[in-house]
């Protein structure tokens, strides 16, 4: 209580418009809460849904750039590429600027407040994927950010002051991180990277007061284990199974979701056979303890890298007549999943982009394999391609429609197999692939029927998307376009009814939130945030 008050002192004195102090319940009630934005996908549902009104249908071509941040990049390695979503609580935004930096301002006017950056040596590993880092975490007075080289910080709320940090995992190894946390109550809740380095991976929880970790859950199972009997030898122990975007949360079920990675090598499954549990899965863990509840694995013995590591989606609603508690995920290999999130049951699962390695999913959620689909030494055409029908990006959920918007990459690729030996903090691949890009690759935002998973609309791309959706309860979807096309659809049909051209790349999630009770929207092109408004 001191701090805040010095704080508060300080904040008169230099005009500082305050700080966050973001409390359990007050996350609890993010989705309803449309002033803020408190969590990486707007709550523990995951649902990237707004429920202002003030931008809608009738006005969203009257949208025009209230502020804009350029974030400063010079001299670090790996910061071009911005893939963060913004927190915004109390009119204050703190967001991630990469690899591994955090910045506060003032919400209204985009005024600097305080910026922290960790050392982070530029020979830091970051094996199958680009230095990012995708946003921070808030609770209590304090906001959490992970680090690429796999550390864990809580910085003082108010000026980015270090309060703890601890080592979550060994770089050297090939161990890194580019999540955002996730806050619990009391907890904080982190997944790792590095399944191309042959990690063992595994979703940990920390105290947030004092960063001392509280338990560790591996996804893949050591003999004796439950699920051990999906690898053979020594295989686990380089199993792969990166964690590394951000889980969903049921605080009603107390049940923490958390989506999978791929297993390793990525495309040689002869050196690793079985399913490979718990790879590309959900796990449904009890954030107490971080036992296993239940599982559900989308692809078993993947061998394209289609990892699982897209957003968990939670909803209730109708299911064939029956009222349930469900999880929906568009997955990178082409499907969509709806799963009985109580008990881990797979209630649905249909294509909603074009693939050639499935006939279909099977009654028990397993997919009905089409022979010849495998890597080869030759090379072997299959859609999708590694990068999947969708990736890390968010996709969206309208409940007051019920839609399910997503960003649907269509690529497909030539898939090479090859020899593979282990070295620690090297590569563990097991071959390749040549993309089909060019006049073979195209995307869209596609609109499905969340219940059925039935195609409603779409609006097309020139090229695959890397970047995320967002609908609002003012009857629009926001997205954006690989060449920084940032756009405003109609929920209702798709119909493109605002642009604006950033001027750069866009790789990152819409978001919202509303100052003075004016609603707000915000992307990122390039290193520049933008965010817009009426008035």
């Amino acid at each position: 209580m001191l701090q805040k008050i010095l704080f508060a002192l300080v904040a008169v004195q230099f005009g500082i418009v305050g700080f966050a102090d973001t409390s359990y319940q007050q996350l609890l009630a993010d989705e309803t809460n449309g002033a803020d934005w408190l969590s990486y996908s707007g709550g523990y549902s995951s649902q990237r849904f707004s429920p202002l009104t003030e931008i809608n249908s009738s006005n969203v071509n009257q949208l025009k750039v209230m502020w804009a941040y350029q974030m400063p990049t010079a001299g670090i390695a790996g910061a071009g590429l911005q893939e963060t979503t913004p927190l915004v609580a109390d009119g204050i935004m703190y967001l991630t600027e990469s690899p591994s930096t955090v910045t506060s301002l003032d919400a209204r006017t985009g005024k600097v407040l305080w910026r922290w950056s960790p050392e982070i040596p530029n020979s830091v590993l970051n094996i199958g994927f680009p230095r990012i880092n995708r946003g921070v975490a808030l609770l209590d007075d304090k906001v959490y950010v992970a680090t690429l080289d796999a550390r864990l910080f809580a910085l003082d709320a108010g000026t980015g002051a270090v309060r703890w940090e601890t080592t979550v995992a060994d770089n050297d190894t090939g161990f890194s991180m580019t999540l955002a946390p996730l806050a619990l109550d009391g907890k904080i809740i982190v997944g790792v990277s590095g399944a191309e380095a042959g990690v063992r991976a595994f979703v940990d929880a920390y105290d947030a007061d004092s960063g001392e970790r509280i338990w560790r859950t591996y996804t893949v199972p050591a003999p004796g284990e439950p699920g051990s009997e999906t690898w053979q030898g020594d295989d686990w122990q380089t199993g792969g199974g990166s964690t590394w975007l951000t889980g969903s949360f049921d605080a009603e079920l107390n049940t923490l979701y958390w989506t999978t990675g791929n297993p390793a090598p990525d495309w040689n499954g002869d050196v690793r056979p079985g399913d490979n549990l718990f790879t590309c899965s959900v796990l449904a863990l009890d954030p107490d303890t971080g036992e296993m509840r239940w599982h559900f694995q989308y692809t078993p013995h993947d061998t394209h890298d289609w990892d699982a590591n897209q957003i968990p989606v939670l909803l209730d609603g109708e299911f064939e007549g029956e009222q349930r508690k469900l999880l929906a995920l568009a997955n990178r290999n082409a499907f969509y999943y709806l799963i009985d999130r109580e008990s881990g049951e797979f209630l649905l699962g249909e294509a909603y982009s074009y693939q050639t390695w499935a006939e279909g999913i099977d009654d028990n959620g397993r997919p009905i394999v089409i022979p010849n689909s495998e890597p080869t030494r030759e090379g072997n055409i299959v859609w999708p391609s590694l990068q999947g029908a969708t990736n890390w990006f968010s996709p969206s959920y309208n409940p007051l429609s019920e839609q399910f918007f997503v960003a649907n990459r269509r690529m497909g690729a030539k898939y090479y197999k090859s020899d593979v030996d282990y070295e620690p903090g090297k590569p563990f691949l097991g071959g390749g692939e040549q993309a089909m890009d060019g006049d073979e690759a195209s995307g869209a935002v596609v609109a499905l029927e969340v219940m059925t998973g039935k195609f409603q609309w779409e609006f097309p791309l020139q090229s695959p998307p890397w970047s995320g959706v967002m609908a609002t309860a003012g009857g629009l979807v926001f997205g954006s376009s690989n060449e920084g096309n940032f756009f405003a659809l109609d929920a209702a049909n798709g119909d493109a009814l605002w642009n604006f051209n950033s001027g750069a790349h866009v790789r990152t999630n819409p978001m919202g939130f509303s100052i003075d009770s004016n609603q707000r929207v915000a992307i990122i092109g390039g290193r520049t945030l933008f965010v817009f408004g009426l008035e």
